[in-house]
């Protein structure tokens, strides 16, 4: 697919239109960036919620639903991510292209009037939030925050980088935490929504079969809400100074152990070696070629599972295995030979063909998921290095076996976590 149409509207919000005929549909994400700050990241987290409990001319969650249900089966969902040391608050419509309905011809421009209604029209009570509905939203954030210690891989990955980067932004949970969610009320949460909409770094990502100029002058006349100065964020702090190996422990009421292994890469998605790092991790522990899966896993029997992820942003990867408590010592001493082994060299051609051809594939499925070129365009944005798939499957075809043992090189063990038996 051909590189987005970067455009910015007067007031501040910068909008990209992904042409392309590939899809009978219209993806629509809205999506706001701040930096993770513990003081504020759990208002933004719960401040999807509700606003989408209701606005003005749908006043609540079911004259909304019935709304959306009106405009052919429109979804309107919203979502929190993180990336790098930024909280990303995703609004996403998804809506079927004009085209393929009979009689219709502004289905679009309706899905985005109600995005912009949802937005900049929320219900109040008086002059905040309408109490109930912050009230009722705050009992499902709780849930959510609570809920992490339900899923023990997950819960034990936020641990151990929560403890490797205790005094960096990243450490901050995505959702934030019960402490602050006390805080809020319906008034406090109103206050910070108008600060949020007014200093927020903003883009819209449009993609479908849309005429680039028509679409834009569609959004110009729709997000016309008035904004202040862009409070901007800090990039993410990649370079971070080595330090001794930290062992972190954690005793609690489970059937498997949990063992977290995070390391500093110090390359992150724009740097010219990523394409080597992504080989690197593939040949490691991506696929079940890889050597985390064969050689703990197959080989020793000694994991459930096995493997190893890259956060591209913030420059660090994550080897996770589930295993039985009494496999600690072993299971470390396997995983670190295998890291050791990629910095001597000592994989096979079949591991690098193999690794190539999976992240080829990868690259190319992306082609057939608008959420997916979304993704990597909000990627290239924040990296400042866009890429459309021909120019990532030649810098994939570039790697060579040096490039790999380089990269592997600069790899260190900065954090070792284990969630074990025992406690409650």
């Amino acid at each position: 697919m051909a590189i987005f149409k970067h455009q910015r509207l007067e007031n501040g919000i910068n909008v990209y239109i992904h042409p392309t005929a590939k899809f009978k549909t219209i993806l629509v994400q809205l999506i706001f960036h701040r930096q993770l700050c513990e003081n504020e990241v759990t208002q933004s987290a719960l401040l999807p919620a509700v606003l989408q409990r209701g606005t003005n001319t749908y006043p609540t969650r079911q004259k909304l639903a019935w709304r959306l249900e009106e405009l052919y089966g429109t979804e309107l969902m919203s979502e929190v991510f993180k990336k790098g040391e930024r909280q990303l608050i995703c609004f996403t419509l998804d809506l079927v292209h004009d085209q393929y309905l009979p009689e219709e011809n502004r289905l679009l421009r309706k899905g985005l009037e109600i995005l912009n209604e949802l937005l900049t029209n929320p219900l109040l009570e008086g002059d905040t939030f309408k109490a109930d509905y912050v009230r009722q939203e705050k009992e499902q954030h709780e849930k959510v925050i609570k809920g992490l210690i339900n899923d023990k891989i997950a819960y034990s990955i936020e641990r151990c980088l929560q403890s490797m980067c205790a005094d960096e932004p990243f450490s901050v949970f995505k959702y934030g935490s019960l402490e602050q969610l006390a805080k809020v009320d319906a008034s406090s949460l109103y206050q910070f929504y108008q600060t949020f909409l007014q200093e927020t770094p903003v883009e819209l990502h449009i993609v479908g079969d849309l005429n680039v100029a028509e679409t834009f002058a569609l959004v110009q006349s729709i997000f016309t809400y008035r904004r202040g100065s862009e409070k901007q964020v800090p990039p993410t702090i990649v370079d971070v100074q080595r330090r001794e190996v930290r062992y972190v422990r954690d005793e609690m009421d489970v059937s498997q152990g949990k063992l977290v292994l995070g390391y500093r890469t110090g390359l992150h998605y724009g740097d010219n070696d990523y394409a080597a790092l992504l080989m690197y991790n593939g040949i490691l522990g991506t696929f079940p070629h890889s050597k985390l899966f064969q050689n703990v896993r197959e080989k020793a029997s000694l994991a459930y599972y096995a493997y190893s992820r890259l956060e591209k942003h913030k420059g660090l990867m994550i080897i996770s295995a589930g295993i039985e408590t009494s496999n600690y010592e072993r299971t470390l001493d396997i995983i670190n030979q295998q890291v050791l082994d990629m910095k001597k060299g000592a994989f096979s051609q079949a591991d690098v063909d193999n690794t190539r051809s999976g992240l080829r594939n990868q690259f190319l499925v992306e082609e057939d998921h608008p959420g997916a070129l979304i993704n990597r365009a909000v990627d290239g944005i924040l990296a400042e290095r866009v890429y459309d798939t021909e120019t990532l499957l030649a810098r994939l075809n570039a790697v060579t076996r040096d490039d790999i043992v380089r990269v592997a090189e600069k790899i260190d063990l900065d954090t070792v976590y284990f969630l074990t038996k025992g406690g409650a």
